[in-house]
């Protein structure tokens, strides 16, 4: 068997079919050694490149005057299309694809990204125009083909790898797509839809649903609900059902319906979301009172089914880690089961650091507690951190609050303060910002308090300050999108139909702009200071006069913070001193507290990276001030390293 599948005969209809000796017999690339001293770029791939730009820069850097789709130029190009049309067009596929993201390879690598976080390859429910997105899975041992083919995933990963970017896949274990579809009975919930018809709208009640029958390619939900019998039904490969056939089994899903309370348990783990079906994981053992035996947890066929699944894509594509979608929405038994099967393959192809980051909601206490029950290796979606991150930089958040939220605790029993340094992915934009509700927007989204005036200072506190930072696509060329639903956050760096800052057939892969070389250079001195991306942190005492007993942390006042914000990142007897100012209109100065044991007098600190170029390589005497102490300026809206 060889592993360049390009049609679907060619696919595995069955785990059974997998030739597991034949895809692991090759070296694979190993871990990094920490992933704290990675930095993530997450994109919507079918949003990210079409491969038919002209006039960006390929992967060694060369001039690419092929192409049809010319750079965007924002006093000609921009708000230039017709508001509602642009926002339709945003809701369906709009063609990026595997071979275009290859082609970029050298754009992120210049820009300082050296993992990718792809959102879902696998192939969709194929009457679902809009799910783009990839989270609605129907078979999960194919590449949709709105992306490429399998072969194409391989050659990515292998650019990738051959610039020194990991790559993450975005997985789901939750559910599968709308695969199947429940009978209708008006006896339970029946509802009317916004036409005046008449259908069963089926809400979680801890009971099943009969179920109608798995969907055909047109979403008809006429195939019999059970194993496929390819007698009867060979019809339903490649396009009906769910593959492969170890999930066709009716136990593999749990069929009670939608959920509609989403902090209820046991409905938020057994619900359907929205229309996309959940997958029984499996079973507790349960106390005298009924309660779940945490420890013991009995997993399903399906469950290992999906272990198998995503086994075969790291054997098959050298895959770095897995991003895991809805976290939250599984039993912690399931996914202790998944984390502990996938380590143990990933290390015996080499891997020794399989990088296993969930989305887990519900703040840092809740991701402690999920990361020690499960073996995740960190967090991503902690609905704090990217609130904290995104206002403090624009004066609307206390900084203790927002640096509080990485300190040792009694909260995590952690004896490092380092610790949710190495666990945490940190980030300010996303895809969906299920925390803004149906208010929902970019950072420079936000033209209320000119979200573009303060990007450089959350850019600089993300990428320096501790996590592990990760970047949202177009961040890096000032993306605007806000509106009401999720599509806003999506708009196409390729142009189409739906390019940013509401343009048409422009693409965005400018490594001029000023957002994209901020990122390059204060990427570039992350990776050559271990303390920008392992050090100790310590939000920093401000003074305007540095008179003796003027020193505190900075605050706001009135509702608002208008001033420097600085920390220092110290390791191995090094510090590092770092402020951005939340002011955007007017440089701000003060005097900062350091580390008085790990300075003397005379010397003093150098501006080695600043907003305002002319500030680089100048001094900061080192003053016995609040004990050790410097006097600094920040650009409006800037960002320093001393």
């Amino acid at each position: 068997m060889t592993i360049d599948h390009t049609t679907h005969e060619q696919l595995e209809r069955s785990l059974g079919e997998i030739d597991w000796a034949a895809y692991t017999r090759r070296a694979y690339t190993p871990s990094p050694a920490a992933w704290e001293d990675q930095v993530l770029y997450f994109l919507m791939l079918d949003r990210f490149s079409d491969g038919n730009e002209q006039g960006y820069r390929d992967n060694a850097g060369d001039p690419v005057l092929t192409g049809a789709t010319p750079p965007f130029r924002f006093s000609d190009d921009a708000y230039t299309a017709d508001r509602a049309a642009w926002s339709d067009a945003g809701d369906e596929w709009l063609g990026g694809t595997l071979k275009g993201l290859e082609s970029k390879i050298g754009y992120l690598q210049r820009m300082g990204v050296s993992t990718l976080w792809i959102s879902p390859v696998f192939k969709q429910v194929v009457s679902d125009i809009h799910s783009y997105h990839g989270y609605g899975i129907q078979n999960f041992l194919d590449v949709d083909p709105h992306f490429g083919t399998r072969r194409d995933l391989i050659d990515l990963v292998n650019t990738a790898h051959a610039h020194g970017i990991r790559v993450i896949l975005d997985i789901i274990l939750n559910h599968a797509g709308d695969v199947f579809g429940y009978q209708y009975n008006p006896d339970r919930y029946p509802a009317t839809d916004a036409q005046g018809h008449s259908y069963m709208d089926p809400r979680w009640d801890n009971a099943l649903y009969p179920v109608a029958g798995w969907r055909n390619a047109y979403g008809e939900a006429n195939i019999p609900y059970g194993p496929i019998d390819p007698a009867t039904h060979g019809y339903a490969w490649p396009n009906d059902a769910v593959w492969p056939a170890q999930l066709q089994s009716a136990a593999t899903f749990t069929a009670k319906g939608r959920i509609n309370s989403w902090d209820y348990d046991p409905e938020y783990y057994e619900g359907d979301f929205v229309t996309l079906k959940d997958i029984h994981h499996g079973e507790h053992d349960r106390d005298a009172n009924h309660k779940r035996i945490v420890d013991v947890f009995h997993n399903t066929p399906a469950l290992n089914a999906l272990c198998d699944v995503y086994k075969f894509w790291i054997a098959l594509a050298d895959i770095d880690g897995f991003r895991i979608d809805t976290v939250k929405h599984m039993d912690p038994g399931a996914t202790r089961y998944f984390a502990a099967v996938i380590k143990e393959f990933a290390q015996t192809l080499g891997k020794e650091n399989f990088f296993l980051v969930g989305e887990i909601t519900g703040g840092g206490g809740n991701a402690y507690n999920t990361l020690e029950l499960t073996g995740l290796d960190a967090a991503l979606g902690i609905d704090d951190i990217p609130d904290r991150m995104d206002y403090l930089a624009k004066g609307w958040r206390e900084p203790s609050d927002y640096f509080n939220l990485f300190r040792n605790s009694a909260l995590v029993n952690k004896s490092s303060h380092v610790w949710y340094g190495k666990h945490v992915v940190t980030l300010f934009d996303d895809h969906d910002q299920v925390r803004k509700g149906d208010n929902k927007g970019r950072f420079c989204g936000d033209k209320i308090n000119n979200g573009y005036a303060h990007l450089k200072a959350v850019l600089g506190l993300n990428l320096t300050s501790m996590g592990i930072p990760c970047l949202y696509y177009g961040t890096e060329q000032g993306f605007d999108g806000a509106g009401d639903n999720d599509r806003f956050l999506r708009e196409c760096m390729f142009g189409g139909v739906f390019g940013s800052q509401q343009s048409i057939g422009r693409h965005f892969f400018n490594e001029d702009h000023e957002i994209y070389r901020f990122t390059a250079e204060v990427a570039k001195l992350r990776r050559e200071h271990l303390a920008l991306r392992r050090g100790r942190q310590y939000l920093r005492e401000i003074s305007d006069s540095g008179a003796p007993g003027s020193f505190g942390l900075p605050r706001m006042i009135g509702g608002r913070i208008l001033s420097l914000v600085p920390w220092s990142r110290i390791f191995n007897n090094q510090e590092i001193l770092l402020a951005i100012n939340t002011d955007a209109d007017s440089e701000r100065t003060a005097w900062v507290t350091i580390d008085a044991a790990l300075h003397a007098e005379p010397d003093a600190l150098t501006c080695r990276y600043s907003t305002n170029p002319g500030q680089i390589g100048t001094p900061a005497p080192i003053e016995p001030r609040n004990g050790r102490a410097v006097r600094i300026s920040v650009p409006a809206g800037g960002f320093v390293i001393y």
